[in-house]
């Protein structure tokens, strides 16, 4: 990687903080007793990263491309550590069943969003 490539891939990671920071104000301005905005951020980041990821291994778009918008602007997109702060503030805050709901259900539903971007993306 020369230094064109990271600066671009962290033009990339800016651009998708600041989206995550804007998707995520505008969804707790209406929704405030579960982290929906996260939620919405890291399914919605996984999904467009499998999209992403299928389309440059199937050759329709550049490798290149794929880090700038996957790793820089996905990775700054979605947040692992917010989701798993968010956690265990649910926990803390006697509210367990939504914990786990948030936790696991995350994460299987993230998964399976970055499944099915991959499959759209390699049969694109």
């Amino acid at each position: 990687m020369n230094p064109l490539e990271l600066l671009v891939v962290a033009v990339g990671g800016g651009v998708g903080a600041a989206l995550r920071f804007l998707v995520d104000g505008l969804v707790k301005a209406r929704v405030r007793a579960f982290p929906v905005g996260t939620v919405l951020i890291n399914v919605s980041g996984s999904l467009v990263l499998g999209v992403l990821t299928g389309l440059g291994q199937a050759g329709t778009i550049p490798l290149p491309t794929v880090a700038v918008l996957g790793t820089g602007m996905m990775g700054g997109y979605t947040t692992f550590s917010t989701a798993s702060v968010e956690t265990v503030q649910l926990l803390r805050s006697g509210k367990p069943g939504l914990a786990v709901l948030n936790g696991l259900g995350m994460l299987v539903v993230s998964v399976g969003a970055a499944a099915l971007g991959l499959f759209i993306g390699r049969n694109s």
